[in-house]
């Protein structure tokens, strides 16, 4: 699907924000891990979060989407899933696989996860390694990658780990493989990334030992069903934030939003720039949760640094794109992980940048770039990378002339009404 984006003199409004991506996964899996009927409010309608919801059902949970956009999961225990019949498709998923392999390891059955052409693509040895000290035992395509075999060892045993990458992901793994081990497992090393898992654990009754440089758990806890709200997904609302200081007339306020300081690095980013951004939490357990607005805004350049980017990681696209904008030079550092995602990220937004007239200085963990630079209208490729199809987008809102991006339909990932909310913004 191509699109193509007329510039905007103004940009208006309260956008509705889908259901935080990494909450939903979460919420589905807990969930199903947990005893009784669990209650989720506002959920992610994105592909990723429906790919979590088809593989939990193939291993026989049942989900009902009632009305008024809640879904209830019957959880079925720990012991509770049944063998799948099929490969559980990830789609396009990396939270999906990885988090799977978690508690997968931990069951009394084998499974196959399988994903798309990107998702084939992405490093799952970083998942399989630490759960291997714990007695997991999987078979990867090529040493690291899906499709990928996990063979369930019905009871794993306790660790005491360095983590090496600061990944929500393995960290969550490791955490639900914990669930499946007699006696108490410890995570050190770089633990400062989303803390989702952490967060909502003891929501569902099993409680979580958290410390400035260790996170400690007891194998064997029952989860508890319970009723949660989804707030409003951070990564997805950025967009429309970096919306409000490219056009130039311009004021977005955002209303249920998490606000989770592990995922407000692009906020804190954008107010480093200049940006007039305004954050007020008004409810914070299980998560801080509350409103922003931003008004139209001079930016000026700014360093973001390697500890920074576990909170920004999926806005650092739209960062780059918000650099041509200001003043003086931007410079990330430590990104390397963006070269692993849907897309090598680093090479695309540097290939399309550099296509609508910008200069940019890329490294093997990031990138510089010196503004402003006006923007040209161009014709562009997403990449299928839902991240790049929405940071041009944009990017076009503020470029002179039209802005065509092709397979913008990658939105559907993580924001299927992202275009549609981009015209009612900009009425």
């Amino acid at each position: 699907m191509k699109i193509t984006i007329a510039p905007r003199a103004r940009i208006q409004g309260k956008p509705q924000i889908p259901g935080d991506k990494s909450i939903s996964h979460r919420a589905q899996l807990f969930g199903a891990l947990a005893e009784g009927v669990t209650t989720i409010t506002g959920l992610s309608g994105g592909g990723d979060v429906r790919s979590t919801g088809k593989c939990l059902a193939d291993l026989g949970v049942k989900i009902e989407a009632m009305k008024d956009g809640v879904t209830q999961i019957h959880g079925v225990g720990l012991r509770g899933f049944q063998a799948p019949k099929r490969p559980l498709d990830c789609g396009n998923s990396g939270s999906t696989m990885r988090i799977f392999m978690g508690f997968l390891a931990g069951q009394n059955f084998s499974s196959e996860l399988v994903g798309d052409a990107s998702l084939s693509q992405r490093p799952m040895a970083r998942v399989a390694d630490p759960l291997s000290r714990m007695g997991a035992k999987f078979e990867m395509t090529n040493g690291s990658f899906a499709p990928l075999w996990v063979r369930g060892q019905g009871r794993l045993e306790p660790m005491d780990y360095e983590l090496k990458v600061a990944s929500a992901q393995v960290k969550s793994a490791i955490l639900l493989a914990a669930l499946y081990a007699q006696g108490k497992t410890t995570i050190r090393g770089e633990i400062h990334s989303r803390d989702h898992t952490e967060r909502l654990l003891p929501f569902f009754g099993v409680p979580v030992e958290v410390s400035a440089d260790a996170i400690t758990i007891e194998g064997g806890r029952a989860l508890k069903a319970n009723a949660i709200s989804v707030p409003g997904d951070p990564s997805s609302a950025a967009f429309w934030l970096g919306a409000a200081l490219v056009a130039r007339e311009s004021k977005v306020t955002i209303e249920k939003l998490l606000l989770n300081p592990t995922r407000i690095g692009a906020m804190n980013v954008l107010r480093r720039m200049g940006a007039e951004l305004e954050m007020k939490t008004e409810t914070e357990f299980p998560e801080p949760v509350g409103t922003v607005t931003i008004r139209r805004s001079a930016l000026r350049g700014t360093m973001i640094s390697a500890d920074e980017v576990p909170s920004l990681i999926d806005e650092l696209p739209l960062l780059a794109v918000l650099a041509t904008y200001a003043e003086g030079v931007t410079e990330v550092r430590g990104a390397e992980e963006l070269r692993v995602k849907e897309t090598d990220r680093i090479d695309a937004v540097a290939e399309n940048l550099r296509r609508m007239g910008a200069t940019v200085e890329t490294f093997p963990d990031g990138f510089r770039i010196k503004g402003p630079q006006p923007l040209r209208g161009a014709v562009l490729d997403s990449f299928h990378d839902h991240r790049i199809a929405m940071a041009f987008s944009i990017a076009g809102l503020g470029a002179t002339g039209v802005t065509e991006i092709e397979n913008a339909d990658s939105v559907e990932i993580s924001y299927p009404t992202f275009f549609d909310t981009l015209d009612e913004l900009s009425r």
